[in-house]
């Protein structure tokens, strides 16, 4: 290796536990970083609080490069990206490559045109991450109030009481049977039971 040149890294991120990190990875493997290097964070982009993320910067060192595969895989919130690009390429001075992005790669244009270029191209960028954000949350909450207004429920479906419960209910009532009784002839556990006979009406047991 030059000795100009420091380590390959690379910096992987999903938003959920459950969702795939491989085309991420592959697409830093064939770059040359090795897997050693690969540091990854399954939680939202919304701020820089990601354990992985952390200790890559510590790990790094002047004249070391950091690929993403894409810039919002660094964040989505638009003036975190700048600032940690800044402390990235500034602060650190370690270059950072953005693979969907050829442009945003630190390593080529070092005079001031080509810092002006990159900069340009990444402020850019970061607000067009952040501004779709914005508009899916969006898109989210007009979709979900126009389904309430359709009469849609959300959240979970409250459980339906047994066929014998009112009948039960009334004889407990009616201090036939006692809770417990009332209860196991429901199925229910006894708190649930009593909160629900409360819930009830004279009128919707008779």
């Amino acid at each position: 290796m030059n000795m100009e040149e420091g380590e390959k890294y690379g910096y992987v991120r999903v938003s959920s536990r459950d969702q795939n990190v491989e085309r991420q990875i592959i697409a830093m493997v064939e770059l040359g970083v090795p897997k050693q290097n690969i540091y990854v964070d399954k939680q939202s982009g919304k701020d820089f609080n990601r354990p992985q993320y952390k200790k890559m910067l510590h790990t790094v060192k002047p004249n070391d490069l950091i690929c993403i595969k894409s810039i919002d895989r660094l964040g989505r919130n638009y003036a975190e990206i700048l600032e940690q690009w800044k402390v990235i390429t500034k602060d650190k001075l370690v270059d950072l490559y953005v693979i969907d992005m050829p442009l945003l790669d630190t390593r080529k244009e070092k005079n001031l045109l080509g810092r002006f270029i990159g900069d340009l191209v990444l402020s850019l960028l970061s607000y067009v991450a952040e501004n779709e954000r914005n508009n899916i949350r969006q898109r989210q909450a007009e979709g979900i109030a126009a389904a309430k207004a359709r009469g849609v429920r959300f959240g979970r479906q409250p459980k339906l009481l047994p066929d014998n419960f009112y009948e039960v209910c009334q004889q407990w009532k009616l201090k036939k049977i006692s809770l417990s009784e009332a209860a196991k002839r429901c199925d229910m556990p006894q708190t649930t039971f009593f909160v629900k006979a409360r819930e009830c009406k004279d009128n919707d047991i008779e």
